[in-house]
């Protein structure tokens, strides 16, 4: 397929998203399993106990990735869709798995990690999330009520106000070792005024749905796994962590 008939269909399938939206998500929240709020109830999904008895692991192997710059390259660079929030290079990022697929070579580098997240049901993607001192998201909406984020805490300093999330309005801090799960399709914003980085396991993960919304929403992200966008960001995600591994010197274990 030709680059220009690649760039088309990604695009019609972008308009054809937006128009879909709204409507969409209006009968995902009505058939959700566990309800459309912004924040969900800590104990809402039984596998984040598992993940918060797991942080000072998944914690470890992070920082051994982070040890060189090398393997976490800005957001922006791999994923096309964020470019538009992540306008710097504040916001970077390794992926274990992204858009439904996991990244092989830098799986290897976390495998306790890797081991954990795909316990998790639905996974989507899995990554280091990191913020730079400095790092502003502006405020933003995810794409679907299809897919849910859970932030898990890895190494944070200060309070709210200094480093934190705002989520539908109201501030939230973030706890090491303590999951922040939220719908990303209310509007979102957060920030790094700390003079250090702020690191947590971000994962994405498949709403839990009754039929005909698990339908539906199976259906919206068979399309988005299917599209040439998804498939371009695949094939960036694996060349990016063959040049992480190139850059720094590495072997697997």
């Amino acid at each position: 397929m030709s680059g220009r008939i690649k760039h088309a269909l990604g695009r019609g399938l972008m308009a054809f998203g937006r128009r879909i939206r709204k409507p969409l998500d209006r009968v995902l929240a009505r058939y959700s399993r566990v309800g459309n709020p912004p924040v969900f109830d800590h104990g809402t999904f039984d596998w984040a106990p598992m993940l918060e008895r797991e942080w000072e692991t998944i914690r470890d192997e992070a920082r051994a990735v982070m040890a060189d710059e090398a393997y976490t390259p800005p957001l922006r660079e791999l994923s096309p869709d964020h470019r538009g929030i992540a306008k710097d290079d504040h916001w970077r990022c390794f992926f274990i798995w992204g858009y439904g697929a996991r990244v092989a070579r830098n799986a290897e580098l976390c495998p306790r990690t890797t081991e954990i997240v795909e316990r998790i049901p639905g996974l989507l993607s899995a990554f280091y999330s990191i913020h730079t001192p400095g790092t502003v998201i502006p405020e933003h909406r995810g794409v679907s009520k299809t897919i849910v984020n859970c932030h898990l805490p890895l190494d944070v300093t200060g309070g709210a106000e200094d480093c934190g999330i705002r989520i539908a309005g109201e501030t939230y801090g973030w706890d090491e070792g303590q999951t922040l799960i939220f719908d990303d399709t209310y509007r979102h914003e957060a920030w790094n005024h700390t003079d250090r980085r702020r690191v947590i396991l971000l994962v994405q993960f498949q709403r839990p749905l009754r039929f005909p919304g698990s339908l539906l929403g199976g259906a919206f992200l068979g399309l988005l796994r299917r599209s040439p966008f998804v498939r371009d960001v695949h094939d960036a995600l694996a060349a990016e962590a063959e040049r992480g591994h190139a850059a720094a010197g590495a072997r697997p274990s």
